[in-house]
This record gives structure tokens, C-alpha cells and sequence, in this order.
């Protein structure tokens, strides 16, 4: 069974353009989409008479705002199968339950009534850091969003904990025919001494190696599974989260591991990716690694 694309929707300007974007990756990978629009409209709809024998005026605005998505995404591409469901609830726990069941779920960067100064959403950000399955923020600028740089960025983190990221990120580049920027950012602590063997003489080399082998070994399976996707391996000096934020600007979409620790409840992000979510001039693909 084909597990469907699934996207929030809510009539906000960032709601259409995740919708634009989503209905766009699932015809790449040729699933179907489903349109999730929830709102506790049954906590209002005592304040406004319903119609005699009519809908209440809070899921009339719901259906609407599903109905006019749907509408539009049949336009974008009519050969998508296409699908809507409304729910009386709170957004982040809707999509998180539906996102059990789904590829991908895709989000705007910012919801109605959120404060024009966000970077980031607050639905936005709790889905990405929670959901079982990858989430993708849909932000970034003109070039990225119209996919035309042509190229993944995957920030490639300890190979024990980020393999789904890499095989997300290979997917995506083979599904898309572009190339693979895999990074791997290394530091060489300012307080290490030379007394190590191993740090004699040329510390930042030896950390600069370590952080070679580590891209190896990530991608090494990946590689194997995907030969077509032209791959470009980079090992850079600085923090990872600004060494990734830094080359979003030339990337279509940028792939970042999360962590999830059983029995956790808090967001589970890391600086990488929270660092991404809000500032990455890209879409940015958050694909969580079980623990």
C-alpha cells in the first residue's frame, strides 16, 4: 500500500505554497495527497447560531478552506490523486496521527494568525520536531522553491544516527535526476593539545580525516543502492548548523536528521536542525531516526 504525501492545509499564504510545493513532490514520486485541515472550530460554534438544520458556520469556513485547496491542487496537477479531510481539533495533534500513516508530511513555515516576525511557526515547528515520519517546512526563496538549483543538501551527522536522512536525502535526488551535496562539518576544539598521538603535529588534518571517514561510512550503503545520483562529498570546518544554513542558498532542499529518544515528549530537534527550520533559505526535509 502506497502511504500518501500529506500536507496541512489552513488558506494562509504559507499554506498554499507548502500546498503548491506538496502537490509537486507527490506527482514526482507518483503517490497520492492528502489535504489535512484542522481547527477547533466546535469550542466556537456555540457563539454563532448554526442554520436550522444547517452546518455550524465554524466547520462551514473548515470544509471550505479544504474544499478551495483541494480545488487548487487539482489545478496544479490533475493527474494527482487528490483528497481532503477536515478535523475539529488541534492542528499539531491532527497532523501528528495522520503523519503515522504518511510519506511525508509537509507544512507551511508560518500558519494563520501567526505573528508577521516569526521565523517559524509554531505548528511548523512542533510537527517537524515530534512526527514519525519525514516533515518537510516549506520556506526559502523563489529559486528554491521553483527547484531550480537542482541539487539536495544533506548535512550528514554520526552514521548511527542519521541513515534515514541519507536514504531520504538519495531518494529525493534520484526521484529528481539532481545532484547530492553531502556535508559533513568538523571543529577542531580550541582547548585540544597535541600530547595525543594521533593530534601530533597536525590536529585540525586529524579531525578533518575523522570527519571524511564519517561521511564514508554514512553514505557508504546509500551510494551502492542509489549508483545514478551523482554525489558530491564536502568536509568543512565550522558548526554544522551554520555550515548548513550557510549553502541552503544554493540547494533546492536541505536534509537534516533528528533523533527520536523512546518515551521523550519534548521536541526532539538538536541545534542542526532547529537551526535549519529558521533559517534555511530552502525547504528543509527534518527525517527522524528512530532511538
Amino acid at each position: 500500500m502506497e502511504l500518501p504525501v500529506i500536507v496541512g492545509v489552513d488558506g494562509s499564504d504559507s499554506s498554499f505554497q507548502a500546498l503548491d510545493w506538496a502537490v509537486d513532490e507527490a506527482a514526482l514520486h507518483g503517490l497520492p495527497l492528502r489535504l489535512v485541515h484542522a481547527s477547533k472550530w466546535e469550542r466556537y460554534e456555540g457563539l454563532t447560531a448554526a442554520p436550522l438544520g444547517g452546518r455550524p458556520p465554524g466547520r462551514v469556513v473548515a470544509d471550505n478552506i479544504a474544499g478551495s485547496a483541494a480545488e487548487r491542487a487539482q489545478r496544479r496537477n490533475p493527474d494527482v490523486k487528490i483528497s481532503a479531510e477536515t478535523f475539529a481539533e488541534d492542528a499539531v495533534g491532527a497532523l501528528l496521527r495522520e503523519g503515522h500513516h504518511a510519506s511525508a508530511l509537509i507544512v507551511g513555515s508560518r500558519g494563520r494568525g501567526e505573528l508577521a516576525g516569526l521565523l517559524l511557526g509554531s505548528v511548523g515547528l512542533a510537527v517537524a520536531a515530534r512526527a514519525t515520519c519525514p516533515v518537510i517546512v516549506v520556506r526559502g526563496d523563489k529559486a528554491a522553491l521553483a527547484r531550480s538549483h537542482e541539487r539536495i543538501l544533506l548535512g550528514v551527522g554520526d552514521p548511527a544516527h542519521g541513515l534515514a536522512a541519507v536514504r531520504f536525502a538519495f531518494r529525493e535526488a534520484e526521484a529528481r535526476g539532481c545532484a547530492l551535496d553531502a556535508v559533513r562539518a568538523w571543529r577542531c576544539p580550541a582547548h585540544e593539545t597535541t600530547d595525543h598521538p594521533l593530534l601530533a603535529g597536525e590536529p585540525e588534518r586529524y579531525h578533518e580525516d575523522r570527519a571524511s571517514a564519517y561521511l564514508d561510512e554514512a553514505l557508504g550503503e546509500a551510494v551502492g543502492d542509489h549508483p545514478e545520483v551523482r554525489v558530491r562529498r564536502a568536509t568543512v570546518e565550522g558548526p554544522a548548523h551554520k555550515v548548513l544554513v550557510r549553502r541552503s542558498a544554493a540547494a533546492d532542499l536541505l536534509v537534516v536528521g533528528a533523533r527520536r529518544r523512546h518515551g521523550h515528549l519534548g521536541l526532539q530537534l538538536g541545534l542542526v536542525g532547529h537551526a535549519a527550520l529558521h533559517h534555511a533559505v530552502c525547504p528543509v526535509a527534518v527525517v527522524p531516526q528512530p532511538g
